[in-house]
């Protein structure tokens, strides 16, 4: 029996059924039920191939354009007392020049103001080294037969204001030298002009940029400063300036400014070379006689640091090395040869390669020179000149040194006939016999190496004064492409003869004779001076050779002249110049 409760409930879900079907929305809902899950069933299904998945086509997405960053330009200022020649100059160099920053290619700009970075020119010692760019020496000058050797700043400055000082000099030099000097008072000359002008008054004095000096001109100390010193601190010499920066630019600009302003300086002390040759040493008779007294190393005491600083040392040294060599001290011993222990004294003037073209190199016959040669080569010491055979002696040595190439050829050209090399036997090149031999030798090497340098054994005269033959043949020798013609012969000083940029074979020095290095001979003033030839290489060129004086005492030791003594040396041999044809 339906109660009445139970007919109403059935009523209710009646009509609740009947408004859902019909559409009607109702505010009343079932509460949810719990979903009941059917138990999992361990039915084991087959494999069915892999499904191709289908890709529904995406929309195309056009991006949106990206804006073109504005290229902001590097800016540079110059500085108002920049030189007009740099102004110039930088113009040029940095005309439509573009660096990439961050990805973007950007102007490079030179402003009047406003920039990120000034340049500016300064003396070297003012200017930071982390700010530098480019650096520059100058070099005062005067004919290469002035008797000057130094000159205050003070005078320089006093000259260059002066338009009566007779301080000549170019365009670029005066450009460099503004920051130092201030403002130039005279007219630049063109660089081809100066050197005339300079031998037509002798009380001028002239300024080079360092890589434009030739062996034409003397190079002058500045306040004993010497711009040639391959050990010199730059920024100790007075005539040094810097092209600088100020502030800051991206590193892309900064190497570009570098890139575009090479070559950064005008003197690389990588490129630089100091050669020293010396003339007669023969550590006999009454220098032996001294060694044993004093020390092997009594002749070498004074000069030795002077020499030992060159890159390269050389010595010409006349007679043999035989162990225990006996000292004789007669007058008319000619008989010459040097104890073991005698290298000392040219192992402490730094003796990098030794010349034996020395007619004395066989007084101990074929078997003292194959041990004098084999005391080389035990030692390593580069020889030539000699060897155990004529291939060997006529053979060139080859020096590198801080980039330059050099060849060194010697020959003898004196009796006796004993001191020369035949195909079996050892000795000396003998130029007659040779003589085109080596000329073919020397043009080929000319078209090698950067320098060659040729040292001649020839007629032993007493006279500063060379002889018209040796005039000729040496001056062949230098046609043939020799940049360095020495005597090496000669027991007193002779005449020098420069080249320079614009003679036929270009720069070049011709050394007739050098006098005595170690050697007895006390017996005249003439025979007491000596001469030491300095040359500058500087980037495979000869720039400068400079003259170096000594004088003997005590039949062993050479010391440094002084200066009058220096002025009549250099008196001396300048006034036995030969003349110089038009070439």
């Amino acid at each position: 029996m339906l109660t009445l409760k139970t007919v109403r409930a059935v009523v209710l879900l009646l009509l609740i059924c009947c408004l859902t079907a019909c559409g009607f929305e109702t505010d009343v809902l079932p509460a949810p039920a719990t979903a009941t899950l059917p138990p999992a069933t361990a039915t084991s299904l087959a494999p069915s191939a892999t499904p191709t998945a289908t890709v529904e086509p995406s929309p195309t997405t056009v991006p949106s354009p990206t804006a073109t960053p504005t290229p902001m330009p590097v800016t540079l200022s110059l500085a108002p007392e920049l030189p007009a020649g740099y102004v110039a100059s930088l113009n040029g160099l940095l005309e439509g020049a573009r660096v990439t920053v961050n990805g973007v290619s950007s102007p490079l700009e030179i402003r009047d103001r406003d920039a990120q970075a000034r340049l500016y020119l300064a003396p070297l010692a003012e200017v930071p080294s982390q700010e530098r760019l480019t650096t520059r020496v100058l070099a005062v000058v005067a004919p290469f037969q002035s008797l000057a050797d130094d000159i205050a700043l003070a005078e320089i400055q006093s000259r260059w204001r002066d338009p009566e000082g007779r301080l000549l000099t170019t365009a670029e030099a005066v450009d460099d030298l503004i920051p130092v000097l201030g403002p130039y008072s005279g007219e630049p000359l063109m660089e081809w002009d100066l050197l005339p002008a300079l031998k037509a008054d002798p009380q001028a004095l002239g300024l080079l940029p360092f890589d434009r000096l030739d062996p034409t001109y003397k190079v002058l100390t500045v306040d004993g400063v010497d711009p040639l010193d391959n050990h010199l601190r730059v920024e100790g010499y007075p005539l040094s300036v810097a092209l600088a920066i100020e502030g800051t630019l991206p590193q892309a600009a900064h190497d570009l400014l570098l890139e575009r302003l090479a070559p950064l300086t005008n003197r690389d002390p990588e490129r630089l070379t100091r050669l020293i040759m010396t003339g007669v040493t023969a550590m006999c008779r009454l220098t032996a006689e001294r060694m044993e007294q004093h020390g092997v190393l009594y002749p070498a005491l004074v000069i030795s640091d002077t020499l030992r600083a060159a890159d390269i040392t050389h010595v010409s040294n006349e007679v043999p090395f035989i162990r225990d060599c006996p000292v004789n001290t007669a007058s008319n011993n000619l008989i010459f040869c040097s104890d073991y222990d005698y290298w000392e004294a040219l192992e402490a003037i730094g003796a990098d390669i030794v010349g034996l073209s020395g007619n004395h190199v066989n007084d101990f016959g074929y078997d003292g020179a194959r041990e004098s040669i084999g005391f080389y080569r035990d030692r390593g010491i580069p020889i030539y000149g000699s060897g155990l055979n004529l291939d060997e002696a006529c053979a060139p040595i080859f020096v590198s040194d801080h980039d330059n190439e050099i060849a060194f050829l010697a020959t003898l050209a004196w009796n006796p006939q004993s001191a020369w090399a035949t195909d079996d036997l050892p000795g000396t090149c003998y130029f007659y016999d040779h003589k085109e031999r080596i000329l073919e030798t020397i043009r080929s090497l000319s078209q090698q190496m950067d320098v060659v340098a040729v040292e001649l054994q020839y007629l032993e005269t007493y006279n500063p004064f060379p002889t018209a033959q040796q005039v000729d043949e040496f001056r062949e020798l230098r046609a043939a492409g020799a940049d360095i013609v020495t005597g090496v012969q000669s027991h007193v000083p002779q005449a020098w003869e420069p080249y320079g940029q614009d003679d036929l074979g270009g720069n070049g020095i011709i050394v007739y004779g050098l006098g005595n290095l170690f050697f007895d001979q006390m017996w005249s003033w003439e025979t007491r001076t000596g001469l030491i030839a300095c040359h500058t290489l500087y980037d495979g060129r000869l720039i400068s050779s400079q003259i170096l004086t000594t004088v003997l005492e005590d039949a062993a030791q050479p010391r440094w002249a002084t200066p009058d003594e220096r002025t009549e040396i250099l008196t001396r041999i300048h006034q036995a110049a030969p003349e110089r044809l038009a070439e």
